[in-house]
């Protein structure tokens, strides 16, 4: 066990099926002609993008029904002055409303019980539409960017809301020395932003236990495990940066390299199966569809960590000691956004923080 809380010993049922991948991944199978699922998980279509709505990618749960950002190919700075689209979908993928955005939408999180809190324009010109999901009312605000870039992702852990700063300018060195992660409160009709975690912090390699210092020059995706830590996707840097107790003078950080068959690879999304009974959703931007990721008979394993690999095109399972991502689901384009879905009618919801 780690110190931060992370082990792939909790999982062993899962043991035969990575080991399976592993041996797969060493033989050098070719391309997957279509999408499919490794047994025990069962894959199939939620939804598909339309004439009116293009490329999926955040997904999040509110009550009974999932939303869905479709970037509909917006410039990532929306200079282009083009809106995405945001689609509430029953749990079995019926549409029930849409939501216009200006804007590049690239993260989603229920904040609260009702607000709807959908981050634009994630290179450069951001802003926050908060909307009233009970109304249908939505709020403009425009957070400032001293790094230089905008906003990608957001979580919500107790009373508080976590953003990653994307996009940052790099120093003459190629170094992030600007804040990657930061809080987010709203006074009035502004947000005020707290740093948490700089681009250029020391972290402890949760592999190998010795101090390093990061260069985070892509933050992305949020997650919160099930210790409690909020989990930062440095995307294009190939990493995963845990930080426990933030903002406390015991905050501390740990860091893991991302590899898949041997090599460096990125990821987009990483969600924790909850307790209880769940299915997972994913989206594949570029494939135009939302897919539902099942494991029958007997479910989930609580805990265990599953990411989606934007350039991998895969779902996989993710060892949290040593940051080896096993596929179990492939031939996608590129995969994104992942949640795990519960339904009240199956028992108790997990939220942020509640694991």
């Amino acid at each position: 066990m780690s110190r931060f809380g992370l082990s792939a010993e909790r999982i062993p049922a899962t043991r035969t099926l990575l080991a399976i991948g592993a041996l797969c991944a060493a033989l050098g199978a070719g391309p997957v002609a279509a999408q499919s699922a490794i047994p025990p998980y069962k894959l199939s279509t939620f939804a598909k993008s339309t004439t009116a709505y293009t490329g999926p990618d955040s997904i999040v749960q509110w009550r009974e029904s999932v939303l869905i950002g479709y970037q509909n190919g917006v410039a990532k700075d929306g200079t282009d002055g083009k809106s995405s689209t945001i689609v509430q979908y029953s749990l079995d993928g019926k549409v029930q409303r849409t939501f216009s955005v200006l804007g590049h939408n690239d993260g989603l999180r229920v904040v609260g019980d009702d607000k709807l809190w959908a981050v634009q324009n994630e290179d450069a010109n951001p802003s926050i539409e908060i909307i009233d999901l009970v109304s249908g009312t939505a709020t403009t605000y425009l957070p400032p960017a001293p790094h230089g870039g905008g906003y990608d992702d957001l979580r919500v852990v107790g009373d508080d809301v976590f953003m990653t700063a994307s996009n940052p300018n790099l120093d003459v060195n190629g170094v992030n020395v600007f804040p990657a992660l930061v809080r987010v409160t709203l006074s009035g009709g502004s947000l005020n932003l707290e740093p948490v975690l700089y681009g250029n912090s020391q972290a402890v390699s949760i592999a190998s236990g010795k101090t390093v210092t990061l260069n985070l020059t892509d933050p992305d995706s949020l997650a919160v495990d099930p210790a409690g830590n909020i989990v930062v996707d440095s995307q294009a840097d190939g990493v995963l940066v845990f930080v426990r107790r933030p903002l406390t003078a015991h905050q501390a950080v740990g860091v893991i390299n991302i590899t898949s068959a041997g090599a460096m690879t990125t990821l987009d999304d990483t969600a924790f199966a909850p307790r209880g009974r769940s299915f997972a959703l994913f989206s594949d931007v570029s494939g135009n569809t939302v897919y539902r990721l099942d494991r029958p008979t007997f479910g989930f394993e609580p805990g265990t960590a599953y990411s989606t690999s934007d350039t991998a095109g895969i779902v996989g399972v993710l060892n949290l000691d040593n940051g080896n991502l096993t596929a179990i689901a492939t031939g996608f384009v590129s995969t994104r956004g992942m949640i795990f879905v519960t339904s009240e009618k199956d028992g108790d919801r997990e939220k942020d923080g509640d694991r």
